[in-house]
């Protein structure tokens, strides 16, 4: 389990997947909702490489759809949870929550957000990533690590070496700060990239705020 939010101090609270992805040989999955859960949990078990699933706390009482026939969702792989044209949200565990909230404002204010949810980290779709950037020039990557040697850096080096001339404006950021998860609850939930982070970030990006 991973993630902020909770309650459970620095020693519990930290979103490590990064430095898993970081290990070749491992595969990294973060779901995001329990469709998710089921399908990539199937689709580890079956595979012949150790998978680590790395499920953030604030999910756990999340409700969904699930099928009551077997499936699984393919490893390495992220997924449009909306499709959009004025700028790219990319989420990844419950951050992808975060952006799907965030995409449902904006558009009431007029702007057309896409939300990719990344749900593996290695490997990690890079071909998603650059088909999204490509079509709206703008991307917002939202990931509650903090931001030193995180996905939302990684993600941010592949849009600049692969879809670079597609950008219309720089890549944002919106991590958790470089500091351990604090005990706090105000203090915790400062910590966590939220829906008014996102929002702001994005209105700066588009020249609205």
């Amino acid at each position: 389990r991973a993630g902020a939010g909770v309650g459970s101090a620095a020693q519990h609270s930290e979103s490590f997947y990064s430095i898993l992805a970081h290990i070749p040989g491992l595969k990294v999955v973060v779901p995001s909702d329990p469709y998710s859960v089921r399908g990539l949990l199937t689709a580890a078990i079956r595979d012949d490489d150790p998978v680590f699933i790395v499920n953030d706390k604030k999910l756990i009482n999340l409700t969904g759809f699930v099928p009551n026939e077997s499936y699984t969702i393919q490893l390495g792989k992220g997924r449009y949870l909306r499709r959009g044209k004025d700028v790219t949200l990319i989420g990844m565990s419950y951050t992808s929550e975060v952006c799907k909230d965030a995409a449902a404002e904006l558009a009431k204010e007029g702007v057309d957000a896409e939300v990719v949810d990344m749900l593996s980290l290695s490997p990690l779709d890079e071909d998603i990533i650059v088909e999204s950037v490509s079509k709206t020039n703008r991307v917002v990557i939202v990931d509650e690590d903090t931001p030193r040697a995180g996905m939302a850096a990684e993600i941010a080096a592949i849009i600049a070496d692969k879809a670079f001339d597609s950008l219309d404006a720089p890549v944002k950021r919106v991590t958790g700060p470089h500091t351990p998860v604090p005990y706090n609850k105000g203090l915790e939930t400062a910590f966590m990239p939220g829906v008014n982070d996102v929002l702001g970030t994005t209105r700066r990006l588009l020249g609205l705020a």
